[in-house]
């Protein structure tokens, strides 16, 4: 096949990648779909709680990564100066995580403190 003969393809099947788009617009058919309600908050006491929860188990999480990737760096470095840096550094940002991860609690209760909750 000859590359006009290519392009020529391609042009037909926008064409009517095109048409079949503008149609599906132009059809102004909309979908209604029920509403679902997974949660409700009673309360703003009961969001920020949440908030908590999920920040330290985010956090933790991340940090155990961290953690981890560091101690396989550790393992792998056989002497090699520049991977034990690595490794310090992948360490230094676990204990961080982990830092945030226990200090969550305070800060949330500072945003009760600060809206009334």
């Amino acid at each position: 096949m000859s590359a006009g003969c290519r392009r020529s393809i391609r042009r037909r099947v926008l064409l009517v990648a095109e048409l079949v788009a503008l149609a599906v617009l132009a059809s102004g058919t909309t979908a209604h779909a029920d509403t679902i309600l997974l949660a409700i908050a009673g309360s703003v006491d009961e969001v920020l709680t949440n908030i908590r929860n999920w920040l330290m188990g985010i956090l933790a999480g991340l940090a155990t990564v961290f953690f981890t990737i560091g101690a396989v760096r550790r393992v792998m470095a056989a002497g090699d100066p520049g991977e034990q840096e690595k490794a310090k550094e992948a360490f230094k940002a676990a204990g961080i995580g982990y830092a945030l991860a226990a200090l969550a609690p305070l800060v949330v209760s500072v945003l009760k403190g600060i809206v009334g909750a």
